[in-house]
């Protein structure tokens, strides 16, 4: 029998984290890491980071919406990142690093736009997460698939993607696979 997936497509900062995050939750799929939102085809991770394409670093999740909804994706989204900082995510900086919601249709549009409303009831600063339609996702190389789960002692994992996974673990315990 044959799943109705959908997909939801977010920027957050590092793929790394959010690829970590995402492929420990409960009716989550797939979790690939890629770009979109830029002006160039087939960006390498090297043009990406140059800051030049327009592209953000982004996940494409796909998973089973009769086990979790858009809406729940979204706010997990809004608490393993910093939505209020533009253009970065800890140390790392630049427009590859936006805050993003690329919708796939007008149902995830609106999805969006409340669920960032509702969010900004947690924060003091203003939400600068931009929500924007998917135009085209391009998968990151292979070396950057399943990061964490292929790379967990390197130092960037350690300091920046565990901490965000045992976040995800601790505040969405019922959520967790």
């Amino acid at each position: 029998m044959s799943k109705n997936y959908e997909k939801a497509t977010l920027g957050g900062g590092c793929f790394w984290c959010l690829e970590a995050v995402f492929e420990n939750v409960k009716g989550v799929e797939d979790v690939v890491s890629g770009y979109a939102g830029g002006h160039i085809n087939n960006p390498t991770y090297e043009a990406v980071c140059s800051g030049t394409t327009g592209h953000a670093e982004v996940v494409q999740i796909t998973y089973d919406p009769t086990i979790i909804s858009f809406k729940d994706i979204l706010e997990i989204f809004w608490k393993i990142h910093d939505p209020t900082t533009l253009n970065r995510q800890g140390a790392d900086v630049g427009t590859q690093y936006r805050s993003v919601i690329f919708y796939h249709d007008e149902k995830q549009k609106e999805i969006a736009k409340e669920s960032k409303a509702e969010a900004q009831k947690n924060f003091t600063s203003p939400i600068v997460t931009e929500i924007s339609p998917l135009q085209t996702f391009w998968k990151a190389e292979d070396y950057h698939q399943d990061y964490f789960k292929n790379n967990p002692n390197q130092g960037y994992c350690q300091v920046v993607v565990a901490p965000k996974v045992e976040k995800f673990q601790k505040t969405f315990k019922e959520l967790v696979k």
